[in-house]
C-alpha cells in the first residue's frame, strides 16, 4: 500500500513538474534547444564530448548571440558575442553582476566571505574596498616589482642552466612554476618552487581545487537529486580538499603571527590583512575565515586564469564564443 503511495505521489509530482515546465516556457525568452523535464539541456551537455564553451560556442551559430538554456531547475541565459557581452555587463550590470552560487565554489571560498563568488551588495562593495584600497593599489603593486624581476631572473637562470647542459628546457613548467612562486610570495612571503615535495603537494592542492570549484554538482541543478554527489564521492572529495586547504591558511597565518618571526623588509598580503583585521577599520569585523577567503581568490582563482590563458580558454579571436 504505501509503495502504491508513494509512486502516485511521485506521479503527481512528476507532472507538476511538467506543467510548471511548460508554464515557463511560454515566458518571452531569447531562442535556445529545447531541453527536457527536471532535467532542462543538462544531457546535451553530457552529449557532447567537446569542452561546454565549444558546444556553447555551436549553439550560437543556430539561436544567434542570446540564447537561453536550462540546467535543471536554472535558467540560463547565455552570451556569445562581444557586442552582446558589452550591452549586458554595461548597460545592464546590475542585472547581471551576481555570480551563480554553486556548491563547489562556495565551499571553497567560506560560503562566499571571498570577494569574487559572494553576491553583489553592500559586503561585495566592503570587501572590494578592501582589495582595491589596501591590498592592490598601484603603490602596493610596485612594491612587488623586486618579487616579479627575482622570479623572472630565476626562471631565466634555470633555463639557461638546462641549455648549457644539453637538457632540455620545458618551458610550460617553467612559465608556471613562475607564476606560483610571484603569487606565492606576494600573498604570503614564501615560495614552493624549490621545496620538493612539498611543491608536488601545492601543485596537487591547486589542481584539485580548481577541479571541484568547475566540478558540476547535481545538488546545484537539481537539489532533491543531491545524494548523488555523495554516491559519486564528488561531495568527499570537496570536503578532503577543503579541509586540507583550511589547514595549510592556518599554517601560514599561524607563521605569520609567531611573535618570533623575523620582521620581513616589506609587508605580504597576509601581514596587511592581518593588521586590518586589529585595526577594524571597516563595516564588518575581519576575522580568520574573511583573510582565507581573500588567500583562496588570490591562489586559486590565478592559478586558474594562468592555466586557461596558458591553454588558449577564452583568447581565441576566431571563436567568438569562446
Amino acid at each position: 500500500m504505501a509503495m502504491f503511495f508513494f509512486l502516485g505521489a511521485f506521479f503527481i509530482f512528476v507532472l507538476f513538474l511538467l506543467q510548471t515546465y511548460r508554464t515557463k516556457r511560454k515566458i518571452l525568452l531569447p531562442p535556445g534547444p529545447y531541453g527536457l523535464p527536471l532535467i532542462g539541456n543538462l544531457h546535451q551537455f553530457v552529449q557532447y564530448k567537446s569542452p561546454p564553451h565549444h558546444y556553447l560556442w555551436q549553439l550560437s551559430h543556430k539561436y544567434g548571440p542570446l540564447m537561453s538554456l536550462r540546467r535543471g531547475f536554472v535558467p540560463t541565459l547565455v552570451v556569445s558575442s562581444a557586442k552582446m557581452a558589452k550591452e549586458v555587463m554595461g548597460k545592464h550590470y546590475l542585472e547581471f553582476s551576481g555570480r551563480p552560487s554553486l556548491h563547489g565554489q562556495q565551499k571553497l571560498s567560506y560560503n562566499g566571505l571571498d570577494l569574487a563568488f559572494t553576491p553583489y551588495g553592500d559586503y561585495w562593495r566592503e570587501m572590494r574596498k578592501i582589495c582595491v584600497l589596501r591590498l592592490f593599489n598601484l603603490k602596493r603593486v610596485q612594491s612587488f616589482h623586486s618579487i616579479r624581476e627575482n622570479e623572472v631572473s630565476c626562471m631565466i637562470q634555470k633555463i639557461r642552466k638546462a641549455a648549457d647542459a644539453s637538457r632540455t628546457a620545458n618551458l610550460s613548467e617553467a612559465v608556471t612554476a613562475l607564476t606560483s612562486s610571484i603569487i606565492c610570495r606576494v600573498a604570503f612571503g614564501k615560495s614552493y618552487e624549490d621545496q620538493g615535495s612539498e611543491r608536488s603537494k601545492f601543485h596537487n592542492l591547486l589542481n584539485e581545487a580548481q577541479a571541484m570549484a568547475a566540478s558540476l554538482f547535481v545538488s546545484d541543478y537539481l537539489p532533491f537529486m543531491g545524494w548523488i554527489d555523495k554516491l559519486t564521492g564528488l561531495m568527499a572529495r570537496l570536503e578532503k580538499n577543503f579541509s586540507e586547504f583550511d589547514v595549510f591558511y592556518q599554517e601560514i597565518i599561524d607563521e605569520h603571527l609567531d611573535p618570533k618571526r623575523t620582521k620581513p623588509e616589506k609587508e605580504d598580503i597576509i601581514d596587511v590583512l592581518l593588521r586590518l583585521k586589529k585595526e577594524r577599520s571597516f563595516a564588518f569585523d575581519l576575522n580568520r575565515d574573511h583573510i582565507k577567503a581573500v588567500l583562496m581568490n588570490i591562489l586559486i582563482c590565478c592559478w586558474y586564469r594562468h592555466k586557461c590563458r596558458h591553454l588558449g580558454v577564452g583568447h581565441d579571436s576566431s571563436n567568438e564564443g569562446t
